[in-house]
């Protein structure tokens, strides 16, 4: 499916309390001299029409980044789930014409730069609903496109059923996956934890310069 990049919305899901980081925002640790969120917009903005921010707290400290933030449109930091709602939202009353969500957790680097393309084609060559991203045998459910179209699906989802986890609502739809290699280094190595910064300094500097 050749999806156009105007229809497609990058949400950068930057939302959650990083607790096994110790707290603050993990998207502005530095890799390689810069916010790992750098990082992550440098290898996204090529494949969307517009970017959103998806974060919690005061907006201010992205300012310098020039991109809209929108807060979790469900109380109490639910998780990421929450944060595909948002990008939702927000893409229905500020990007009307688009008709996708690619959603991209703001600690995982080395995101593929190809992430629409790939999951744009085996979304529609397996009619699926939606898709996500997989590698070493893990998916990752948080990194994938959605239609927007159903936004009010997972609203009630959200907010009448109490569902939390992203694959127990994607269980409910044809799940498309594109599988990425882990070898030489795993495109969607994130980073949780402060000993996760120092592997991440070695797979920059040895495989994404």
């Amino acid at each position: 499916m050749a999806i156009d990049i105007g229809e497609v919305v990058g949400v950068l899901l930057a939302g959650g309390q990083s607790r096994r980081m110790g707290g603050g925002d993990k998207s502005l640790k530095s890799l390689g001299g810069r916010p790992i969120l750098e990082h992550v917009l440098e290898r996204v903005r090529g494949q969307v029409g517009r970017l959103v921010l998806n974060a919690n707290g005061d907006p201010e400290r992205f300012a310098e980044y020039g991109l809209p933030v929108a807060e979790d449109v469900v109380d109490g930091q639910p998780g990421p789930l929450a944060g595909v709602l948002t990008g939702m939202s927000w893409a229905l009353k500020n990007a009307p014409d688009a008709q996708w969500i690619l959603t991209v957790a703001t600690d995982a680097p080395f995101v593929p730069t190809d992430l629409v393309t790939r999951l744009g084609e085996v979304i529609e060559r397996e009619n699926a609903d939606l898709g996500c991203a997989s590698s070493g045998g893990r998916h990752h459910p948080v990194i994938g496109l959605w239609p927007v179209a159903l936004a009010g699906a997972l609203k009630s989802a959200i907010e009448t059923d109490g569902i939390r986890k992203v694959d127990r609502w994607t269980a409910g739809y044809r799940l498309a996956v594109v599988d990425y290699p882990n070898e030489p280094a795993d495109p969607f190595f994130n980073v949780n934890r402060p000993d996760d910064i120092k592997e991440a300094k070695i797979l920059y500097k040895s495989y994404f310069i």
